[in-house]
């Protein structure tokens, strides 16, 4: 009893010692903060974001997975998260009931889808906003080299591929050839890139149309497995007042040698993949993420990741942008020094 009583002091004091601020043995961090943080500030709360994409191996999809991965970097108070799509139209609807925070949308739809005039879709998608360009898409309309397809009108009566049912590259195919006449002439086959390139090879299909990017990958592997032939459409567009029905469609060369047996230059029309977001989504997250790819080096990795990046540029940010701009996109383009037309302005 005597060596407890001896004790007690000690004791005492050890316990008013703990107590004190920085002597617990106990982290001091707090829900909402980083346990353990030097300084003791609160950590940035992460806001999680979707981006809608296209699908799997498309240029859509592999856009959507480099810039959030780079936004996502750049940006420690944001995760955005790519998620895959039926392409352009699927994300165009996704923004407009924020069923995603981000897309891609070709420029087309994104005008028409406004209007109210895309095919068998009355309504208006009037709550998406445009961020800028990211890379034109040229319609490649493919035939084997030793067939008698030398044109478009060629093509009746033809079994023909236009790209996944809904995807910004059918509703295009549908687009040019209802103008041209030819869309109930056709045979249409709903299919995918890859299993147009594989029944085009195997010919179960007599030709099958893209709207991305050069060199794509389904012809380049149809052209591995068959000799092939592009057809001009940028002839067919002009003559037929294509132009200047859907403005937003402006003639472009493929090079010669861009795919295998491709010697000479041909002439064609492109849309514009657009970077856009819902009209609500906030003014400061679409001005960081546009800084985190045009004004660092976000473009430099989109290039040497792929070959349909190698236009994008800040003079170019708001080449063939067919709807408003969002208010952060306004901001940051100006800022870069680019005059923001009237037409383009939130509205």
């Amino acid at each position: 009893m005597k060596r407890l009583l001896q004790l007690f002091p000690v004791l005492l004091l050890a316990c008013v010692l703990a107590a004190l601020p920085g002597c617990s043995s106990e982290p001091s961090g707090k829900p909402g903060k980083e346990a353990g943080a030097a300084n003791g500030k609160e950590q940035p709360r992460k806001r999680f974001l979707a981006f809608g994409g296209g699908p799997t191996g498309g240029t859509f999809n592999f856009f959507a997975n480099k810039i959030a991965s780079i936004v996502s970097t750049a940006d420690e108070g944001l995760d955005i998260a790519p998620r895959g799509s039926g392409g352009s139209a699927e994300n165009l609807r996704s923004l407009n009931k924020n069923g995603v925070d981000m897309g891609i949308v070709y420029s087309g739809d994104a005008f028409l889808g406004r209007e109210g005039r895309l095919p068998g879709d009355p309504a208006h998608y009037d709550k998406v906003r445009a961020l800028g360009f990211l890379y034109g898409a040229p319609a490649q309309l493919v035939v084997r080299a030793d067939s008698d397809i030398h044109a478009v009108r060629d093509l009746t009566g033809r079994s023909v591929a236009v790209g996944n049912p809904g995807s910004g590259a059918a509703l295009a195919a549908e687009r040019f050839l209802r103008h041209l006449g030819l869309w109930d002439k056709m045979k249409i086959r709903h299919l995918g890139y890859s299993q147009a390139a594989q029944d085009f090879a195997d010919k179960r299909i007599d030709a099958f149309w893209v709207l991305v990017g050069y060199p794509n990958s389904a012809v380049i592997e149809a052209a591995s497995m068959t000799p092939i032939r592009l057809l001009d459409l940028h002839a067919e567009a002009k003559a037929s007042g294509f132009y200047g029905q859907y403005p937003f469609y402006v003639e472009v060369e493929i090079p010669g040698g861009s795919y295998a047996g491709q010697a000479d230059p041909v002439d064609t029309f492109q849309d514009a993949a657009l970077w856009c977001a819902g009209a609500s989504l906030d003014e400061g997250v679409v001005y960081d993420s546009l800084k985190a790819i045009y004004a660092g080096a976000g473009i430099k990795a989109l290039a040497q990741a792929h070959k349909a990046a190698r236009d994008m540029s800040v003079k170019g940010g708001l080449r063939s942008v067919s709807i408003p701009l969002h208010p952060g996109a306004v901001r940051f383009w100006r800022e870069q020094g680019l005059a923001v037309p009237a037409t383009l302005l939130p509205q």
